[in-house]
């Protein structure tokens, strides 16, 4: 049993759906499935072909960013994936929303299995494409569209397998007519050695080597800087705590990426024109999220559109107090009181008040970082999860193809 792991981004573009494919596709190697990796050369200062620590990964054209580049993929990987039908017996698409189409035809004309895992809401119903769409003049409701998605579901409904990371994706898989008995519930995942609490004299050596205050609170983003994160919300309510908490520190730490919602320009005016220069900082693109995590106190995610964000589950295994909305899977993740803090997404005045309560009141943010850390360990440990994606290939294989050897060969 081979694994290809096909995806638009992969590291190091820094997000979610890339954190979560290559934690996966190294604990698909480690677990004796050797696997290789499958994506875009999003940037031309990346080789086209390497090893990312043990993970062969190839990229393919179109070179470069821009969001209509992404649809070159579609033509790119079915080469590529005709050349390589020796290496792999199974095609795990991680994002499938655009690769999907040609992927699904090819790998099924070469008798291969395909599991397909959406990293975001709407891939099925094609509500993910509304943005992408809009800025072409083009409705969800039109006749083309809806023309292109029937086709394109028909063509992905026969994949082996679907991996919904939250109930709503599930249901939405359903609504496409994929049978319930191919629909399987796994969640995102976090490593939870990497990501681990710090004890109060690595935070101070971390605050000191990140170049970060020693005294004050801070309070960490981590992620996209995209506008449907609700970070122009959060930079707003900012504004308005630092008269209360002089001392505290937002740190923002990502870019705005590829995204077509990047917001990242706006932000950074924003914070200018306020005068917030001392009270909010910008990382940039970082690759030691962890240490960020480890030096701060409480984490903001004031989301308004996530399936199964990562950044919340790297932020409770670091033992933070976690301050988010209800959207996607984070009310199966974070119980308000309990293990974090929600908030109605978009809603300013909740969100000061629930970033106030954490800042003024240490016991509280030391409950709720404690229940988040025993959450994470009992649901979402990369080890469990990765078990239960071995299991699924099993299943979809058949028991006689079981892993092999551990190593994938070069790429």
């Amino acid at each position: 049993m081979r694994v290809c792991l096909f995806t638009e981004t992969f590291h190091p573009v820094i997000g979610g759906g890339e954190t979560q494919a290559r934690l996966l596709a190294e604990g698909l190697t480690a677990g004796g499935v050797p696997t290789f990796v499958l994506t875009r050369r999003s940037d031309a200062a990346l080789p086209s072909s390497e090893r990312v620590g043990t993970l062969p990964v190839v990229r393919l054209r179109p070179t470069g960013s821009g969001q209509l580049k992404k649809w070159g993929l579609v033509l790119s990987g079915v080469p590529e994936l005709v050349r390589r039908r020796r290496d792999y017996d199974v095609l795990l698409l991680c994002g499938f929303r655009i690769i999907g189409l040609s992927a699904v035809l090819v790998a099924k004309a070469l008798g291969k299995r395909v599991v397909l895992k959406a990293d975001s809401q709407g891939e099925m119903s094609g509500a993910f494409f509304t943005a992408g769409l809009a800025r072409f003049g083009v409705k969800p409701s039109s006749f083309a569209f809806r023309t292109f998605l029937r086709l394109r579901n028909a063509i992905l409904r026969r994949g082996d397998a679907f991996v919904a990371i939250t109930e709503a994706v599930a249901e939405e898989l359903r609504a496409a007519a994929v049978s319930e008995e191919e629909i399987h519930r796994i969640p995102n995942a976090v490593d939870t050695e990497r990501f681990s609490p710090a004890g109060a004299d690595e935070k101070r050596a971390l605050r000191h080597r990140l170049g970060l205050p020693q005294d004050g609170a801070i309070v960490t983003y981590t992620g996209r800087l995209v506008t449907y994160k609700g970070l122009p919300l959060l930079v707003d309510v900012w504004s308005r705590l630092r008269a209360r908490f002089p001392d505290a520190l937002l740190l923002l730490v990502g870019t705005g990426g590829l995204d077509i919602h990047a917001c990242e320009n706006e932000l950074r005016s924003t914070v200018r024109e306020r005068g917030m220069e001392g009270s909010v900082r910008f990382t940039g693109g970082v690759e030691n999220v962890e240490d960020y995590l480890k030096a701060s106190d409480a984490f903001a995610f004031p989301t308004e559109n996530d399936a199964f964000p990562s950044s919340v589950i790297e932020a409770m295994t670091t033992r933070l107090p976690v301050i988010t909305t209800p959207v996607g899977a984070i009310p199966e993740i974070v119980t308000d009181g309990v293990n974090g803090l929600l908030v109605p997404a978009g809603d300013g005045p909740a969100l000061e008040t629930a970033l106030a309560r954490v800042l003024a009141d240490p016991a509280l943010a030391d409950a709720l970082g404690s229940a988040a850390w025993s959450t994470v360990q009992e649901r979402y440990s990369a080890g469990g999860v990765t078990a239960r994606y071995l299991e699924l290939l099993e299943t979809v294989c058949g028991p006689e193809n079981g892993p092999g050897p551990p190593d994938p060969g070069a790429p």
